[in-house]
């Protein structure tokens, strides 16, 4: 049979984990805001870098002695 005592102990104990649950949470909740801020940023950039690159079509016509390795 439990005694009030224990229960209070367990009791207490389920309280201090819900407590850390929730401490956990909301950090998780602010590194999940702070990744979102940055992939959006970054998509940004990525959209901002291919509006600057010059079209392929619009391209200069590529050399193949361009393209060799330093070494030949």
């Amino acid at each position: 049979m439990t005694t009030p005592t224990h229960t209070e102990d367990r009791l207490t104990q389920l309280e201090v984990k819900a407590s850390f649950a929730e401490d956990l949470l909301d950090k998780l909740d602010q590194i999940i805001i702070r990744q979102q801020d940055q992939i959006d940023r970054l998509e940004r950039e990525v959209q901002w870098l291919r509006q600057q690159a010059p079209p392929e079509d619009m391209a200069a016509p590529r050399n193949l002695r361009d393209e060799l390795p330093p070494h030949y």
